[in-house]
């Protein structure tokens, strides 16, 4: 167990230093993992809206950090290239995050499309059915995304590889609250770049 936590660390470590460098990020991040932790909530009594909050909310306020904020030139504190920190990436890296986005967005154009999604569901008859079939969906493809990427990690690297990234996934609402609370007080503050991202 004592190696698996060492993982886990290691794996988180590399993705702050390397991928949170911009304060309006980690702000973002901040974000993110309150809605993440509320989505949580409520997957034990309405997982269809905890999808829709998880995606609508958290996943796109915590991607636009990476897309649109964070620096992808030279990385000077870790002396290296935004194109090698894509190659060794353990989890998603921009380039696949382009393709789970995409099956994110494309998901509402599915069900209106395909009403009943191939017989999935019946058509949806007013809006919330509509909704709620790309909640639905959306929910369905949050799970196959971690699923797919940890059976990956499994033919990658190893068993215990992907489990510990999957943990890091699943705890870093958690984490990211810990770690980027003070975010946005920086940011207001002017601060756009974290001059501690270097320091463990």
């Amino acid at each position: 167990m004592n190696d698996f936590f060492k993982t886990l660390e290691v794996q988180r470590w590399d993705d702050h230093r390397y991928y949170h460098h911009s304060r309006i990020n980690q702000t973002l991040h901040f974000i993110s993992a309150m809605s993440f932790v509320l989505a949580y909530a409520l997957l034990w009594t309405d997982p269809v809206l905890s999808a829709l909050i998880a995606w609508l909310v958290s996943m796109t306020s915590r991607q636009a950090g990476h897309f649109f904020f964070e620096p992808k030139g030279y990385d000077h504190v870790n002396q290296a290239t935004h194109e090698h920190k894509e190659e060794i990436k353990v989890g998603y890296n921009l380039r696949r995050k382009v393709v789970l986005m995409a099956l994110w967005a494309g998901t509402p154009l599915l069900v209106w499309a395909v009403p009943g999604v191939f017989g999935l569901f019946e058509a949806p008859t007013d809006g919330t059915q509509f909704i709620r079939q790309v909640g639905t969906l959306w929910l369905a493809l949050g799970a196959g995304g971690l699923l797919f990427r940890t059976i990956h990690l499994f033919f990658l690297f190893d068993v215990k590889t992907g489990l510990v990234w999957m943990t890091k996934i699943l705890t870093d609402p958690f984490h990211d609250i810990k770690l980027y609370y003070k975010a946005p007080l920086y940011l207001m503050r002017g601060q756009l770049i974290d001059p501690g991202v270097a320091t463990k």
